[in-house]
């Protein structure tokens, strides 16, 4: 969420940034600062009114003594009219501040101001590419592939869940737990510390890093409990540091984790939800960080070099895009993409994104730094797909299939136990 003090003091400039957005915050930007005023008001009549009421209340007992008994009633009534009158105010503030809120809830982050105005996909930018995407006469789509060397089974999960809930058997499934380790292990060499939390969450952690209630609609919902089930791992990782201020050395934070997503995605449809390509529960390791301000950036691109690492130690031919404004998340403040090719297909697939939210969670989480002086400031939270797990292995099978077999790269060969499925 924005912070109030700066929307106050750079109301152009936000206007101005959330343009890149394709949205036109005047009036809404208006309407904060407006109430804002509002509330800014009340609270200074509040505060007028309680310390009256506090100066005329010690000079009653006086009145009293002096004998002044008809002034020292008076003196009484005027500290219950100002009671009534500052229960008035009170509720009137606290509308003013749900209002305020709700309002501020709505605004998406700002872009940085490396973010490329666009409108959709298309006006992403292209920071760099990495191998040679190509397709070999026997490419073949990986929905096959699964079938031919049962692998997945698309249809069993149809009839225990239904679509987008995939089976995974025998070699599958040992690709798939491979895939798990070698990632998690990876993260930890590179100084996260693994963290196993929760796979449902309570309201205020949705609201914390942004699904609520911008993806409400997205996310499954256990009505009974209200209870969510988590689109990533970001969400309870992130959400551990909610309602604390932390010390400015214990920064950097890396966590890592892995999980199983779950995903309605309500509206997906057509050839680019075919198999694995968008599914409603799928595995994913997620990295974390929370950052002093200052560092936040260099992190990101550190984040960034290592799904990069990643790709290229299961040589996989990439590329990193920065996202546009249009097509960035309600909460990021910048986005890289990671995409790898998929020879089967003749497309790019999306396999990772690693976003900087500065301080627009920490501020819904009231999560902040203190000094050694003892001032306190929000933190920058970010975090990255590192990696998921449908798309990769999509590309995976696609992309090392020889035309009778599929020879998997060395570096996941430890963890599988075998070099090919035939």
């Amino acid at each position: 969420m924005l912070q109030l003090a700066h929307i106050r003091e750079n109301k152009a400039a936000v206007i101005a940034a959330l343009q890149k957005r394709n949205i036109d915050a005047e009036s809404i930007i208006s309407q904060v600062i407006a109430l804002d005023e509002e509330r800014r008001t009340i609270q200074h009549t509040l505060d007028q009114n309680l310390s009256e009421a506090k100066k005329i209340a010690a000079e009653i007992g006086k009145l009293f003594q002096e004998g002044k008994t008809a002034e020292a009633n008076a003196a009484k009534a005027k500290t219950g009219d100002l009671k009534t009158a500052n229960q008035e105010l009170d509720a009137k503030m606290k509308a003013a501040q749900a209002e305020l809120n709700a309002l501020l809830a709505t605004i998406p982050n700002t872009p940085h101001a490396s973010v490329p105005a666009g409108k959709s996909a298309d006006d992403n930018e292209t920071v760099r590419t990495w191998g040679e995407a190509s397709n070999a006469a026997h490419a073949t789509p990986h929905w096959d592939l699964t079938t031919k060397y049962k692998l997945i089974d698309f249809e069993l999960g149809v009839k225990i869940a239904g679509a987008g809930f995939p089976v995974y058997m025998g070699k599958g499934a040992k690709l798939q737990r491979a895939l798990i380790q070698f990632f998690l292990d990876e993260a930890e060499a590179a100084g996260f510390s693994e963290v196993i939390p929760p796979h449902l969450v309570n309201e205020d952690s949705g609201f914390g890093t942004g699904q609520l209630p911008d993806k409400d609609g997205q996310m499954y919902h256990a009505t009974v409990d209200n209870l969510f089930l988590i689109p990533t791992a970001e969400v309870p990782i992130t959400n551990i540091y909610r309602d604390v201020i932390l010390d400015e050395e214990e920064l950097p934070i890396k966590n890592s984790g892995y999980t199983p997503c779950f995903r309605r995605e309500a509206g997906s449809y057509g050839k680019e939800v075919r198999g694995l390509n968008r599914l409603h529960q799928f595995d994913k390791v997620e990295i974390v960080q929370i950052s002093k301000p200052e560092n936040s950036y260099q992190l990101l691109e550190e984040m960034v070099a290592h799904v990069e690492g990643l790709l290229k130690k299961l040589e996989l031919p990439y590329r990193v895009l920065r996202l546009c404004g249009g097509d960035m998340g309600f909460t990021s403040a910048l986005t890289y993409d990671l995409e790898v090719y998929s020879a089967g297909q003749g497309r790019w697939l999306e396999v990772s994104s690693v976003s900087n939210f500065e301080t627009y969670q920490a501020n819904r989480m009231k999560l902040r730094i203190k000094d050694k002086d003892g001032n306190k400031q929000m933190a920058h939270t970010l975090n990255g797909s590192a990696l998921a797990l449908p798309r990769i292995v999509a590309a995976l099978l696609e992309n090392n299939f020889d035309g009778e077999k599929i020879v998997l790269p060395k570096a996941i060969t430890p963890y599988t136990k075998f070099e090919t499925i035939e």
